[in-house]
Formats: C-alpha cells, structure tokens, sequence
C-alpha cells in the first residue's frame, strides 16, 4: 500500500480547489487482490471528523462489477453500490458500548473536582449511569453500572474492563472481547474505529440548554460553498419540492428543496455570498404551524 498526503495536522483546507485530502494507493499481481487490499486499506483506515466518501469506494471496490473490470463510465447508475457502510445491530452496539467507556474516561480525564474517584461511584444506590447516542436514524441508549472491581457492567449483562483510555481511543474488554478502538469527537460527534470501519455516533446532551435548539424549519448548508442562486424571498408561498436556492460546492450545483409547503418566513443569504458548513440559510413555516425562528 502507498499512501500520499498533501496535509498536516494544522493545515487549511479550503474551498478552491477540489477537496482531496490524500490519495491511497495498491499493488498486487491480480486486479482482484489489488482492489480487495485497496478496499481493506480503505475499511481500516481511521477518518475521524471529515466528511468522506470511504464507505462508497470500498463498496464500488467490492463489487463483482468492478473486479471484474466492467467499469464504463455507466458504473455508479447501473452498479449502484451502496453509500453508506450496512451495520448489523450486534456491532452498533458493541461500538456504542465503547464509545460510552470512552466518554466515561474523557469526563474523568477532564474532571475538575473529585478527579481520583472512580467514574460513575456512589455510595448508594441510585440509578446507573447513561448515555443516548444517535447513529443515523438509530438511537441507542447506553446504562452501565461501575463494579467495586473496576469493571463495568452494561445494562444487557454484559461486562467491561478498560484496559487504556485516551484522547486516541480505548482498548476495552467486553464479556472476554478485547478491542483497541480509535476514537475522535469532533463537537458532540464520535466517530469510532471497529474491526469493519468507522461508525459515527451523535451524543446527546444531558441537560437541553433553554434556547439552544435548532431553528424549525431551517434549511442549513451542509458543507463549504457559494450561493449561485436564490430563488425565494421573505413572504414566499412555496410547494414541497421547489428549489430554494442552488449551493455551489466541490465543483457541482447542490439544489436546496422545500420539503413541505409552507411560506418562507427568513432568507439569511444573498446571491453570490460564500457560507461556511452549518450556516442557516433559509427558513420556511410549514402551513398551519407558525413558528418563530431563533
């Protein structure tokens, strides 16, 4: 395996140029084995915090189409591989397990008071500890106990031991099964490293601070780019499907439909304006249900 990196930690990536952020590159005698270590290369590698397309290209890579050569420039409409990396439950969960163990080993490493004893005791008994993690349209809840020996038990039975935890990862236990998992979190995401590849997981706060919602109805920018067109305007009556505005990113134009109908009650942008991922850019009030942007 070759692997080339044009960046380091530190640099800058902007929005100018296309987004590549390393090329990966396999040798083998066959075009079979090749594309099989490039896929595995690939499902191995840890990308914790960045939007790629990994999970596609091992898919296309695996596919009987592209080992056996059949790849016309028709390949992704007649092949059609799969986006996203299929997770069976029994893995989700295991994952979710470790990222709690994790999450409970950063907030004692970052503890500002009572930081030598041991996460989650009492010297009671109260209720066990948890941790809700959202994982694409899944929702797992997380409930351990800590055990007087240092262990920690799950609320399906199943019990832990970490063996390290740090800002890298954790190499855990769990019911005889030893895994050192990367891990990084990049605000309230995590994404964890399996044995299979990463699988990103969204925490879910303690505490919903008053106000701290996202806006009903707001139609966010999810990556980097320049609005090229804008179609609305405050007041608008709009029709479930109709362009918003058109979003500029890596070199293709991502229209914005309305999901629903409604009436667009906030524009935040202008035409030719440079927005940033996460930027609002309009918001629209579903018809019978006014609602007031924050």
């Amino acid at each position: 395996m070759r692997w080339d990196s044009g960046v380091a930690e530190g640099s800058q990536i902007g929005t100018a140029f296309d987004p590549m952020l390393a090329k990966v590159i396999s040798h083998a005698p066959t075009r079979r084995e090749a594309a099989e270590r490039l896929a595995l290369a690939l499902a191995r590698t840890h990308l914790g915090g960045v939007v790629t397309n990994r999970d596609f290209l091992v898919n296309a890579l695996r596919s009987e189409a592209f080992l056996a050569g059949d790849t016309t420039t028709d390949f992704i409409e007649r092949v059609r591989p799969a986006r996203v990396r299929e997770v069976e439950e029994a893995e989700r969960t295991r994952l979710a397990q470790l990222a709690a163990l994790w999450v409970q080993g950063e907030n004692r490493a970052n503890a500002a008071v009572l930081a030598d004893i041991p996460s989650g005791w009492r010297n009671g008994r109260l209720f066990p500890q948890k941790l809700v993690l959202d994982s694409g349209d899944t929702s797992i809840t997380v409930l351990y106990r800590s055990l007087r020996d240092g262990r920690f038990r799950f609320d399906d039975g199943s019990c832990a031991r970490v063996h390290r935890c740090d800002a890298r990862g954790i190499d855990a236990e769990i019911d005889g099964r030893r895994s050192d998992a990367r891990v990084t979190r990049a605000g309230d995401r995590l994404v964890v490293h399996g044995s299979n590849g990463d699988l990103t997981f969204v925490e879910r706060p303690r505490f919903t601070p008053p106000g701290s919602g996202a806006t009903e109805g707001g139609f966010v920018a999810r990556m980097p780019g320049k609005v090229i067109d804008l179609r609305v305007k405050a007041g608008d009556r709009v029709r479930a499907g109709d362009t918003l505005l058109v979003l500029e990113a890596m070199k293709m134009e991502h229209p914005m439909r309305a999901t629903e109908d409604g009436v667009v009650s906030e524009v935040r942008v202008h035409r030719d304006e440079q927005v940033e991922a996460g930027t609002l850019l309009v918001v629209v009030e579903p018809d019978g249900e006014p609602q007031t942007a924050s």
